[in-house]
């Protein structure tokens, strides 16, 4: 157990660390960059960017997941599956430029089907690295993996803050999205070079395809729910309110959802190595639910405390206040720790050759979120449909976590007791993290936005510090 421990807690300290640095880059260039963005062209760009991650998921068709489950490997078929993944994201990207026309009709934006060229392009480019990085992450090299991420991140939000400055509008953010995957593809080429050879047998790859259709399902399937509420906010509502509940979700579920992919990429391969011995999954899978707690619970008890003054401080090009945006990033800030909670089952699945379960739990979770947004656009206008919605994220989790409390003790005889002990003391430091900012602010009265935002930042700050200072100090639990 400690050698797959050793594992985890490497690839934690390097795609952790990768991780962060990258949402930090992300989330201070997006902030500069709404200063100089509408509402409107912000809510333009995130349409066009949920239909592109959407199409991203069929990139691949799940090899990569297959590549790194397989049991053994050869060059023929890495050959294959290379050109097989490459092709299949040129016709992807070919459809989606056919596309974009009546994707325009159907939102009613003049100009929009312009900015999918940029999308089209960005899906090769995402199939031609998958290779490598699969391979990367199949042989655990997890400092590699950090290296391409971070530096793809901050190539990608540079990217978009030259061209924000620059006066490029919503193209700020779509070309800097299509960017990202051609900076992924550099650093792969550079970290794990592969050169595949100009040969072609479909047969040497078809149990990985064949896997991967199942696993693609699942990714399909949790990209559409990733992105289903932007893309119905912006019918039923509109450009403008969707940038304002863009902007809460963004800063809410983005880290959350960063973390969530960490995990999923670190224990996928390991969990694949100890699926057959219940003992060490079940280590294994207290060991990541402990990480995902410190890691994630008290940005989000941070955020529901900061919502007020941070969405304060923060309008758009023509000076209009994002402050209609904090209700919407508290519930999402809840939400967004029981979230990647939930994702925790999706490597465990994968790892143990039940893609099609994942597939079925990511399918549940789209059809609760997209029934309970459909009856909200119809019912609410969009002052308070955005809060409403956000109110449907947070109240969709506890059902899906029940469900996989059930299915961790049916399949696998692991008991939700067996894991709560691994988030007493995170929940009990988040607790008192929350208690004191809460008497402070009461003590201080009403002070300045950024004074308040401060003492969030202070405090939150000091409860990650404890955390990974009590974490160091029980070394034999970390």
């Amino acid at each position: 157990m400690e050698d797959h421990r050793a594992h985890l807690n490497r690839g934690f300290n390097w795609l952790g660390g990768a991780t962060v640095a990258a949402k930090v880059i992300d989330f201070s260039t997006i902030l500069v960059v709404l200063l100089f963005l509408t509402k409107q062209q912000v809510g333009i760009a995130s349409i066009v960017i949920s239909i592109a991650m959407v199409v991203e998921a069929f990139d691949g068709l799940g090899t990569a997941e297959a590549l790194i489950q397989a049991p053994s490997i050869s060059k023929l078929q890495l050959d294959t599956l290379f050109w097989f993944v490459t092709g299949a994201a040129a016709i992807v990207g070919g459809l989606t430029l056919a596309a974009a026309p009546w994707v325009e009709t159907i939102y009613g934006e003049p100009g929009m089907r312009t900015y999918f060229l940029a999308a089209a392009i960005k899906q090769p480019l995402v199939g031609a690295a998958l290779i490598p990085l699969a391979i990367m992450n199949r042989d655990l090299q997890y400092e590699r993996i950090a290296i391409v991420n971070v530096s793809a991140t901050l190539a990608a939000a540079l990217t978009r803050l030259g061209l924000a400055i620059a006066g490029a509008g919503a193209w700020a953010l779509v070309a800097a999205h299509a960017a990202s995957g051609l900076y992924a593809l550099i650093g792969a080429a550079v970290a794990r070079p592969f050169w595949p050879a100009l040969r072609f047998q479909m047969r040497t790859i078809q149990p990985l395809v064949r896997f991967g259709m199942r696993a693609a399902a699942a990714n399909i399937f949790e990209q559409i729910f990733k992105n289903i509420d932007f893309l119905l906010i912006g019918w039923f509502y509109g450009a403008t309110p969707l940038a304002i509940y863009r902007v809460a979700f963004d800063i809410a579920m983005e880290p959350a959802i960063a973390v969530g992919a960490l995990l999923n990429r670190t224990a996928l391969p390991v969990f694949a190595r100890v699926a057959a011995i219940t003992t060490e999954l079940t280590e294994s899978l207290s060991w990541s639910v402990k990480r995902l707690t410190i890691l994630v619970a008290p940005l989000a008890v941070g955020l529901i405390l900061a919502a007020d003054p941070l969405t304060a401080l923060l309008h758009d090009d023509h000076g209009g206040s994002y402050a209609a945006a904090a209700m919407p990033l508290k519930l999402l800030a809840a939400a967004a720790f029981l979230r990647v909670t939930l994702q925790l089952l999706t490597p465990l699945m994968m790892a143990s050759g039940r893609p099609g379960t994942a597939a079925a739990l990511s399918a549940t979770a789209l059809l609760l979120l997209t029934a309970g947004i459909v009856a909200v656009g119809f019912t609410f206008d969009p002052g308070h449909g955005i809060v409403v919605i956000s109110a449907v994220w947070l109240g969709v989790y506890p059902l899906l976590l029940v469900w996989g409390g059930f299915y961790l003790r049916r399949h696998w005889g692991i008991d939700l007791w067996t894991l709560a002990p691994s988030i007493v003391a995170p929940m009990a430091a988040i607790g008192a993290m929350a208690a004191g900012v809460v008497v402070l602010d009461r003590m201080t009265g009403n002070i300045p936005p950024a004074a308040s935002l401060a003492i969030v930042i202070s405090a939150t700050l000091l409860a990650y510090g404890g955390l990974f200072f009590g974490t160091r100090q029980r070394p034999s639990e970390a």
